[in-house]
């Protein structure tokens, strides 16, 4: 098996912690607050997945604040200045705390490291900025030249063509099982982050290694 020459990460649910936008403006929402940063991931992921299978593309930011926009309406919220906090937020969101000491040592051990998401390029350097995560990273890779989202295989081997590398010596790090699943048919070596201890999916108990924290991944790449 050749040496592992990159490790590359989702960003958003990974590195990145999506429900901090809500969370931040917690107290406007109440009890709906938990909900509504449900329904905002959820279906910010679902239009990305019905977009490419249509064969139609709008970038992510644009998926993003569709998203926000019919999560607050199921909850009967209408309050346009509340939409554009949220908004805001979601451009700043906070790093897991395993997130920068992960990708420190990954660096001193003498690995790349980057992001692959779904992100279009300038909410990705917001966020990777607000995160103090940009001095860690080697490249953030996003699929907005592409107009296609995870997990089709194209978005992958944009991290091949970046390293110039085959798909067997990138080990690849996302906690969205989905994710995970179309890297490892990719060709990656993946570990699948589960912090929350779910239930393994997508066939993920013979694809991907189990990783409870990002803290033991530098460890598994040794």
């Amino acid at each position: 098996m050749a040496a592992i020459r990159a490790a590359v990460f989702d960003a958003y649910g990974t590195l990145l912690d999506v429900h901090a936008a809500v969370g931040r403006h917690a107290a406007h929402l109440g009890e709906r607050a938990a909900g509504v940063s449900a329904l905002w991931r959820a279906k910010q992921l679902e239009y990305s997945w019905i977009l490419s299978q249509a064969g139609t593309y709008e970038d992510f930011w644009s998926l993003t604040d569709r998203a926000l926009g019919h999560a607050l309406a199921v909850h009967g919220v209408a309050d346009p200045t509340l939409h554009a906090m949220l908004l805001s937020a979601y451009r700043r969101l906070e790093a897991f705390p395993d997130a920068a000491p992960a990708l420190a040592a990954l660096r001193e051990a003498g690995l790349a490291t980057a992001i692959l998401s779904n992100g279009e390029p300038g909410m990705l350097a917001d966020a990777v900025a607000a995160a103090g995560l940009a001095p860690l990273l080697d490249e953030v890779l996003s699929v907005d030249p592409l107009r296609r989202y995870k997990p089709h295989p194209a978005v992958y081997a944009l991290v091949t063509a970046r390293f110039r590398c085959q798909p067997h010596e990138i080990a690849f790090v996302s906690s969205n099982a989905w994710d995970a699943y179309g890297a490892a048919r990719f060709g990656f070596r993946v570990h699948w982050l589960n912090r929350g201890g779910q239930p393994v999916e997508y066939w993920l108990d013979t694809l991907a290694v189990p990783l409870p924290a990002l803290a033991e991944l530098p460890a598994r790449l040794r």
